[in-house]
């Protein structure tokens, strides 16, 4: 998530606009506090609605953002044609969201804030549109809906255009669409994803993408995945330029992005051939290069702990320090306000692992994503630095911010992003490598999991599990004290493991 630069601590995930009477405000509302939230006027796809089946829900029920995502229905992909005018501030897209039905449906859900849709088709003929808060939901017609099927896969295409919006937290942070000095950016955690395309917008549902994006042919648009055609045209003083870029392997949407500037573009390989591409904006590039230079050694380095790196590219987008305040783990290319340090390339690139391929089922599980982030700083810390893993936890340990709550169980939104869920969850994670005791047996079972996982979702009750089958361990006193329990425990020293 967004950690604040330079430090590794990072903000409030809530979205909530700092100024509430904004319609971007009204809208978050909407999409992420329920049918309870003043904005929404109803919700939901409308029961009656086809000649068969019954609607999908409005929201998958996420403890923290109930009316996230919608039921009925899984995207398997997602094929984005977004034009952007010179300024960014516009956008006219054609999103066709290829889905498999999960029940027997008559209407359903799509997230979208904002922006005007022209029309829809579901299986290439019209469906009744109507607008509910945050949510678009699509009445296809009665000899379509005859058709949706539990089980079977159908098409449904969206045209729509306008202004994106740019949501802002209660801590001042943004996220959706984001301008920057020469383009703009589009990041996605938890809630921004809605702002710029439709769509499942739950961690749970991941699709793979194709996003195609045409910009004036002075700027660049790079995404997710691998750049696989571009190409210019148009008259004279009016030229444009239409990037495409596929991502291959499963991508929940808010890893999602689309960065557009005067980038300077690198492409080179890994020393095993990894692609890697880079995009830098050419006020920072002198600075960052010689950083990103880095990317293949930490690549490898964390390979060698977690098991063969997930995607079929790796790589970075780099702004100005002004144009964001955090970076984002976006899918096989983080998204950086700056030149990164080392520590922050190493946190981000091990979210590829923990969070992008191992994906949480749900908000309420973000500790698996930002715990083993900053666990992993601490390794490097530890092997390139001198650190011992063990200062770094005495250091977390004597942080009175840590303890505010369990890190597996944080109040409300407002707190995804606070010191418990990292600092304290690197702790959950070192506790469990003193209960192991064998270096070797503890890296096998990181690289375990995110192998058993790969690509898909899991939870804090799937790591825990996989965990004491791996080690043969009991290990309900360390998940108890330090990933549930209230409180400092008195004793660091006492063990983890019942005594034999």
């Amino acid at each position: 998530m967004k950690p604040r630069l330079p430090a590794r601590r990072r903000p409030s995930a809530l979205r909530f606009p700092a100024r509430p009477g904004r319609a971007a405000a009204s809208l978050l509302a909407c999409a992420v506090l329920g049918p309870t939230a003043s904005a929404c006027s109803g919700g939901g796809a409308e029961a009656g609605a086809g000649a068969t089946g019954t609607p999908g829900a409005a929201g998958v029920g996420d403890p923290y953002f109930p009316k996230l995502g919608n039921g009925g229905y899984d995207v398997t992909h997602y094929d984005l044609r977004l034009a952007v005018d010179r300024s960014a501030d516009r956008l006219t897209g054609t999103a066709t969201i290829t889905s498999r039905a999960t029940q027997d449906l008559s209407a359903f859900d799509l997230d979208l804030l904002g922006l005007d849709v022209a029309g829809a088709t579901v299986e290439g003929r019209p469906a009744a549109v109507r607008r509910t808060g945050g949510e678009l939901v699509l009445r296809p017609d009665a000899e379509v809906a005859d058709h949706l099927r539990g089980g079977r896969t159908f098409t449904t295409v969206v045209r729509y255009s306008g202004a994106p919006r740019t949501l802002t937290d209660a801590d001042g942070s943004r996220e959706g669409w984001v301008r920057t000095a020469d383009g703009a950016v589009a990041l996605g955690e938890p809630a921004g994803g809605p702002a710029w395309f439709p769509g499942n917008h739950h961690p749970s549902d991941k699709a793979t993408y194709t996003v195609a994006v045409t910009v004036p042919e002075e700027l660049t648009a790079v995404s997710n995945g691998e750049l696989t055609s571009r190409r210019t045209g148009g008259a004279p003083g009016s030229r444009t330029t239409t990037y495409t870029w596929r991502t291959a392997q499963p991508m929940a949407s808010y890893l999602a992005t689309v960065a557009i500037g005067r980038f300077r573009t690198e492409e080179s390989r890994t020393g095993d051939g990894l692609p890697v591409f880079t995009a830098v904006d050419s006020e920072v590039a002198a600075e960052a290069e010689p950083r990103l230079a880095r990317i293949p050694e930490i690549v490898a380095w964390e390979a060698g702990k977690f098991g063969p790196y997930p995607f079929r590219s790796t790589g970075a987008i780099v702004d100005r320090a002004e144009d964001s305040d955090y970076a984002l783990e976006t899918q096989n290319r983080p998204y950086y306000p700056g030149p990164p340090t080392p520590g922050l390339l190493v946190h981000e690139m091990a979210h590829q692992w923990f969070g992008d391929s191992v994906t949480p089922a749900d908000w309420r599980d973000m500790w698996l994503n930002e715990g083993f982030a900053t666990y992993t700083e601490w390794l490097w810390s530890e092997e390139k630095e001198g650190v011992p893993a063990e200062r770094s936890f005495d250091e977390a340990y004597a942080d009175d911010a840590n303890w505010a709550f369990p890190p597996a169980r944080p109040p409300d939104a407002t707190d995804l992003s606070q010191p418990p869920v990292y600092g304290r969850g690197a702790m959950v994670v070192h506790r469990l490598r003193r209960a192991v005791d064998d270096d070797e047996a503890f890296f096998a079972l990181l690289a375990g999991w995110t192998g058993a996982h790969r690509y898909g979702n899991a939870s804090t009750a799937d790591f825990t599990a996989y965990a004491e089958k791996a080690t043969g361990l009991d290990l309900s006193r360390l998940w108890s004290v330090w990933l549930y329990g209230d409180g400092r425990p008195e004793d660091p020293a006492a063990p983890d493991l019942p005594a034999r």
